[in-house]
């Protein structure tokens, strides 16, 4: 017994199986997140050819924009694991997948009314945590056109988690790629200008962020509304219809995971925020180290997707063993991928951080050196970073979101914000000593993640599995 299953550990059986379905199901979803990310990466590229002031307002705005965007984010989420649990369940499997993709998609309407109304206001917000005036004011005309693309944003996930929890994923990739391309020629000719266009300036970005995160949902639904594999759901039939139960089910569980998500972009966020006080420059550095841990935490996130559908699916059908052998897949998988990001960060920093700034700009050396320190301390926390976002992946699979939201709270805010403005201030380490803190903070989530998730037995138990 004990050499077969060695055997089994080691590359076949069952464990095989799931590692190869799990890196299938992620490595689609992995890439529809870089192409997203390439998005907002586009964009600050283009910014960056702006100045560094441009590009620190530009921070401002879009780390604003997604302290609010990720409690749609977050919320919306919870649809995937209930879906992946109909399936799972193998019951009602059509109508329960139907009802959460339509309450998903109603939520996105009622979580982004009150974020237009936060973000119209985001000048005064920003100047009222003490940022500087003139980068205030610009951040705040980039967030009025930016932020009507947080709807479509929101309903393109809905759908792209649909096509993660049936496991066919390709063609929310489709759209994302192709909307790379439309977003810089979108970018490019609104902050430019030309061919009668005025030159909008950093407010191009928001408009071409806002128009192309419009045309995917589209595209998305019109995939799913016409394709002969997808028609059989009618996922947008009788889409008036009220389904308040659903949609209570759906905000019980998504609301924890928003709140999860609000505690770790915000204090990279509120990091923006203190690094903004010791001027532009440091800021700039900030933003161009954040975008590119960012790009790669994509992986991870997708990894962590791909385990929730896969877990969830195996919490449908009561499957304990399966729970076991998605885990392990995915934590092994983020593990491979974060050790080698670490050693990238590590072996070149210097070249990464100087392909987002303008070399002819004075500012622009300062700006390299400082973000090369800041990538440097990014590639210490690359493993953490991929172990907390698999561990709370693995844990939205059996609807385990309260008390990941507490732990992630207590690593966060109570030990990294809190470490981080220590060492920032009376510590007289400044920018780099909040980035200490991020460390810190993501560290202290990833063990308390896996600890919950290696304690998962009780939690079914409580459940009756």
């Amino acid at each position: 017994m004990m050499q077969e299953a060695v055997s089994d550990r080691m590359g076949g059986g069952p464990w095989l199986r799931e590692f190869l379905a799990t890196l299938a199901l992620a490595l689609p979803l992995v890439a529809t997140n870089l192409a997203q990310i390439g998005l907002t990466t586009a964009d600050v590229l283009l910014i960056g050819k702006l100045g560094p002031e441009a590009l620190a307002a530009g921070a401002l705005g879009t780390n604003l924009y997604f302290a609010f965007a990720f409690l749609g984010i977050g919320l919306v989420s919870a649809t995937a694991p209930l879906m992946a649990e109909a399936i799972g369940r193998k019951r009602r499997v059509l109508r329960d997948v139907r009802r959460t993709v339509r309450q998903g998609l109603w939520s996105c309407a009622a979580v982004s009314v009150p974020v237009w109304i936060a973000l119209w206001n985001g000048e005064a917000i920003l100047l009222a945590i003490r940022q500087k005036p003139d980068l205030a004011a610009e951040a705040g005309h980039y967030l009025r056109v930016l932020q009507w693309g947080l709807l479509p944003f929101l309903g393109f996930s809905v759908l792209r988690f649909f096509l993660a929890a049936i496991e066919r994923p390709g063609w929310s990739l489709a759209v994302g790629l192709m909307a790379i391309p439309v977003n810089v020629g979108l970018a490019w000719w609104l902050m430019w200008g030309g061919l009668g266009m005025p030159a909008f300036g950093l407010r191009g970005a928001g408009i071409a962020t806002s128009l192309t995160s419009l045309l995917m949902f589209l595209a998305m639904a019109a995939v799913l509304v016409t394709h002969r594999r997808f028609r059989r759901w009618a996922l947008f039939g009788r889409f008036w219809r009220l389904d308040w139960p659903r949609f209570a089910q759906l905000w019980r569980l998504g609301l924890p995971i928003a709140a999860t998500l609000s505690f770790e972009v915000g204090v990279f966020n509120a990091a923006a925020l203190v690094i903004g006080t010791f001027g532009a420059i440091p800021l700039a550095a900030h933003a161009i180290a954040l975008q590119l841990a960012s790009a790669v935490f994509m992986v991870p996130l997708g990894i962590a997707q791909a385990a929730t559908v896969r877990v969830g699916i195996a919490y449908g059908a009561a499957d304990r063993e399966g729970l076991r052998r998605s885990g392990e897949a995915a934590i092994l998988l983020a593990l491979l991928f974060m050790a080698a990001s670490a050693t990238v960060f590590l072996a070149v920093p210097e070249p990464l951080i100087a392909a987002f700034v303008d070399h002819a700009d004075p500012a622009s050396a300062a700006v390299v050196s400082l973000g090369t320190s800041f990538l440097f301390l990014a590639a210490l926390f690359q493993l953490a970073d991929g172990m907390q976002a698999v561990g709370a992946g693995l844990l939205r699979g059996i609807q385990d979101t309260h008390v990941p939201m507490l732990l992630a709270g207590l690593g966060y805010w109570g030990i990294g914000a809190t470490l981080g403005v220590l060492l920032a201030f009376p510590g007289g380490l400044g920018p780099r000593g909040v980035w200490i803190g991020l460390a810190s903070g993501l560290g202290v989530v990833a063990v308390l993640m896996l600890w919950r998730w290696r304690g998962r037995g009780r939690i079914l138990a409580t459940r009756g599995l």
